[in-house]
């Protein structure tokens, strides 16, 4: 299995936001979207950092209210770990968990195509251990 499954299944689409529109801001998409992630990226191609609903919660707790006028960039996670379509879901299923990173942009030909929660992933593995499942089962009764 490759992260191209879990894509083709849940689909591509990327939310992003640009650097310098503000935490409030950041927040209405996150809500409207019903997502705890956005990619910060001035393009929609390139990747300049991502930004969860765990890092509003952190600055909120450390700098207050003041932080929701401040740009996305100010809180932005900028080191950003991607994988690729053709990487298998083992792997980054790997990566998400020890690394804990609840969100990965997958990144084809250097430019930002979709991106995956470890929601995604797991949903992935159980459809796939349930179809399993549902195989051995029909074969053992025919």
């Amino acid at each position: 299995m490759k992260i191209e499954d879990i894509i083709r299944a849940k689909g591509a689409d990327v939310v992003t936001i640009a650097p310098g529109a503000t935490v409030a801001e950041l927040l209405e998409l996150l809500a409207r979207y019903n997502i705890g992630a956005v990619v910060v990226s001035e393009d929609g191609a390139a990747i300049a950092g991502i930004v969860s609903e765990r890092d509003i919660v952190r600055h909120l707790a450390s700098e207050g209210a003041d932080v929701l006028g401040q740009p996305v960039s100010a809180i932005m996670t900028v080191e950003v770990k991607t994988c690729s379509d053709q990487d298998s879901l083992e792997s980054t299923a790997h990566t998400m968990t020890y690394g804990r990173f609840r969100h990965l942009p997958v990144v084809k030909d250097g430019k930002l195509s979709a991106i995956i929660s470890i929601g995604d992933v797991v949903k992935h593995r159980i459809d796939q251990l349930t179809d399993e499942r549902n195989h051995l089962l029909e074969y053992l009764h025919t």
